[in-house]
């Protein structure tokens, strides 16, 4: 892309990374529940929901845990995230800059971007899996081998193709800015939740009667995975998305609300995506472990085709398209904050790059349970320390937007409140190994938020008012 069409591209959407959104630019509902029921009716729905089943849940454990779960994901959006985005009214990025200072902020928007970069990784491999069955079922000859999601390597120059030519309709629809992102996802929506309801009904009948008495009661979990209780399904329905709303990244897509009353768009992707979604994608791997008990495939794009066939593969590649392209976007402002001279098209278009690079490799898709969970963990914290900010802001003797009013680059009681509590759950996660990884990241939220509210009171004391 020439240097003058990136330019007209700018011009035709501002994102007003650095500045509070204006009234002319703020939208409807509409954009709001048409993206999310789009970013979270995803393709690796394909992924988690096999995994309560292999973990042994039952019925109870699914539904119950994912009722609840998802309700304290809907309200952290709509009770955290939400007022903090209509009254800032600025990325999270620059927020948090306006707190903490460039030096923090470097760090924080590396490490923010690079995991955003790998998760929308993960959403592109679980695409490129549904490429493959999908041209051989039109009777093209196509060879090409399918990786195992248990591969760490691709598994060949014919997978790379796909997914690079995948990863690039992703990065340029995420360049053109969040109008584009949203009217995407409120194209694909609306099949998309017909077509994992159409899985369900479709692939629940074909279950014998062992199968079907495993979803109800749960069992014993398959070799590899641990057991998995009504508190594992509610804990990760809450924090898989925690980065989002308790970690406020979602300041970068909320900011646009004309009303409060769109923070509780987020219930459009948490009831569709994750709970009707990752229960048919259970009964679907139910029905793939029937079929195929010695060795059951795990990646999407075959195990759907086996159970519904075309309609499925094309599901399942449009679902990651859908949930990557808001992840890049957000990956994409993140790099930006680094450098906000930048033009962010370029930046996310090199973020998009990354995450090819990231979906080539079939590790990031299967790790994606582990990695959700440490992602949450290592960024969550920081949306705590926004919230603590936005609470006390008017209160005396309390450090507000500390950076900005003192011209400091570096707010210690911001790293200190951040790496301390993150420090601790990654040690306990990676080195005793005695917490599964979504478990971290609410305490670590809590952890910083209190850190920061005592740290700022004893290190900031010389903040004017």
């Amino acid at each position: 892309m020439s240097d003058d069409k990136i330019a007209e591209v700018v011009h035709a959407s501002d994102e007003f990374e650095r500045e509070r959104v204006p009234d002319h630019a703020l939208k409807g509902p509409k954009k709001f529940w048409g993206m999310y029921a789009g970013e979270h009716t995803a393709g690796t729905e394909f992924m988690i929901g096999p995994m309560f089943l292999a973990g042994g849940g039952g019925v109870f454990d699914l539904f119950a845990g994912l009722l609840l779960g998802n309700l304290l994901a809907v309200l952290t959006w709509r009770y955290v995230c939400a007022p903090v985005a209509m009254r800032s009214r600025l990325t999270l990025y620059y927020q948090l800059e306006k707190i903490a200072g460039r030096k923090p902020v470097v760090l924080y928007n590396l490490a923010n971007g690079v995991l955003f970069c790998f998760l929308a990784g993960a959403m592109i491999t679980v695409s490129a899996t549904a490429v493959i069955p999908a041209i051989q079922s039109l009777g093209i000859p196509l060879e090409v081998q399918q990786p195992n999601l248990g591969d760490t390597l691709p598994s060949g120059p014919g997978w790379i193709a796909i997914v690079v030519f995948i990863g690039a309709i992703i990065a340029m629809v995420a360049a053109k800015g969040y109008e584009t992102v949203a009217r995407i996802a409120n194209i694909a929506a609306p099949w998309m939740i017909l077509i994992f309801i159409a899985c369900a009904v479709v692939t629940l009948p074909k279950l014998d009667a062992t199968s079907a008495s495993e979803i109800w009661k749960g069992g014993e979990p398959l070799v590899g995975s641990i057991k998995l209780t009504f508190w594992h399904v509610l804990i990760f329905a809450w924090c898989c998305n925690a980065a989002m709303h308790m970690g406020m990244s979602d300041l970068s897509v909320l900011r646009y609300m004309r009303h409060a009353s769109s923070g509780w768009a987020p219930a459009a992707g948490m009831y569709i995506g994750h709970f009707i979604a990752w229960i048919a994608a259970s009964i679907i791997f139910a029905y793939e472990v029937q079929t195929n008990p010695s060795d059951p495939q795990s990646a999407p794009g075959p195990m759907v085709n086996n159970a519904i066939g075309f309609a499925g593969l094309i599901c399942v590649m449009v679902a990651g398209w859908t949930t990557a392209n808001p992840t890049i976007y957000r990956a994409g402002l993140a790099f930006q904050g680094i450098v906000p001279k930048a033009s962010r098209v370029k930046i996310t278009l090199l973020a998009g790059a990354v995450a090819t690079i990231a979906g080539i490799f079939p590790a990031v898709a299967m790790k994606l349970l582990d990695f959700v969970g440490i992602y949450g963990t290592v960024l969550a914290p920081v949306g705590a320390i926004v919230c603590i900010n936005h609470r006390f802001a008017n209160k005396p003797g309390f450090a507000a937007n500390y950076a900005e009013k003192t011209g400091s680059t570096l707010n210690l009681a911001v790293l200190l409140a951040w790496l301390i509590p993150v420090g601790i759950c990654l040690f306990d996660f990676f080195v005793t190994k005695k917490v599964w990884a979504p478990f971290m990241a609410v305490p670590a939220w809590l952890a910083c938020g209190a850190l920061y509210f005592v740290f700022s009171k004893r290190l900031l004391r010389s903040q004017p008012s």
